[in-house]
């Protein structure tokens, strides 16, 4: 099968398209052919190797454990392990939380996939499991309740058009900041007031019970001087350094324990029963993702320096030639 292989860190350009072995499902596993790829920053990181704390996650201090990266994909069931009853060559389906979906085939665990909603092509059912993040970052960390004001930072991103979608959906009022050229977008997904902050401070605004950050450009004082006394400030954002990261990390447990407000910093955890969660809003009309751009295969490193660049609005996806 044909792959995207990346034999060791750097930048997109020491991306190849060759071929390589056709991998085989285990017991609880579904092997899928892909017609389409999410890209997103993570995938740029895992490429790259930077931040520096990637690698280590992933097993790879010197070069990449896993050759073929990608994350999140749509696709066709080819052939189910012993174990899984729940699908079935054939079914259309949708997933995340491994490495390898830029390729022809990939191996998904069986509770990390859902069915496809049939009202999405697979380009954007490739771009949903994005949503995921946005969810258990409102609903769980942040515990989004109906009437609550809520502060989306990166409004625009991929994984901030969903939080839009999700915060309304789970009845918040949605404050979203993002730069002049998405207003218009994010406005059309549902926000209820927009910040240009091109033109304007979100400090110097109202106060939130929930801040939800996708970008890391602020520093934690920012977002906690516009929370109410005992609101949530949750982070989803990675930065472009590991030692950022981990001391942005300490400090915000540190300043937990001087404040009643709450201090989180997400880590998403895929599985099917938030896809399914997903399914029904998309299909309900409620929520559907975004997508900027589409690429081929052979165009992976064009991709992943555009979101890279860490303006993408919305979604970017990978498309797959159609088996003949």
């Amino acid at each position: 099968m044909q792959a995207c292989v990346h034999e060791e860190y750097g930048a997109p350009e020491i991306l190849t398209v060759r071929g390589v072995d056709k991998p085989v499902a285990k017991a609880d596993e579904v092997l899928v052919r892909v017609r389409a790829a999410g890209v997103s920053a993570g995938d740029y990181h895992v490429i790259t190797g930077k931040p520096y704390i990637i690698r280590a996650a992933l097993g790879g201090l010197l070069r990449p454990k896993n050759r073929v990266a990608g994350q999140t994909m749509a696709g066709v069931v080819e052939a189910v392990g012993a174990n899984v009853t729940a699908f079935r060559p054939g079914d259309e389906v949708y997933g995340d939380g491994v490495v390898g979906a830029f390729a022809e085939y990939v191996v998904m665990p069986a509770d990390r996939i859902a069915p496809k909603p049939s009202t999405l092509s697979f380009e954007e059912a490739a771009s949903t499991p994005w949503g995921v993040a946005a969810l258990q970052g409102l609903r769980d960390a942040g515990g989004l309740q109906k009437g609550q004001r809520v502060l989306i930072n990166g409004a625009s991103g991929g994984v901030g058009t969903w939080a839009v979608q999700i915060a309304k959906a789970l009845g918040g009022e949605v404050t979203a900041v993002c730069s002049t050229r998405n207003v218009a977008m994010v406005r059309a997904l549902g926000a209820d007031h927009v910040v240009d902050y091109t033109k304007e401070d979100f400090t110097l605004g109202g106060r939130f019970d929930l801040v939800f950050d996708t970008v890391g450009n602020r520093s934690l004082s920012d977002f906690r001087s516009v929370l109410v006394p005992n609101g949530t400030f949750v982070s989803c954002a990675g930065g472009s350094s590991g030692v950022i990261w981990l001391l942005r990390l300490v400090w915000m447990l540190l300043a937990s324990l001087f404040t009643r407000q709450k201090l989180a910093s997400l880590i998403t955890s895929p599985n099917r029963a938030d896809l399914l969660v997903l399914n029904d809003l998309v299909e309900a009309g409620r929520a559907k993702p975004v997508i900027e751009r589409s690429y081929a295969l052979s165009e992976v490193a064009d991709a992943l320096r555009h979101v890279g660049e860490g303006r993408a609005q919305g979604q970017t996806v990978i498309r797959f030639a159609q088996p003949a």
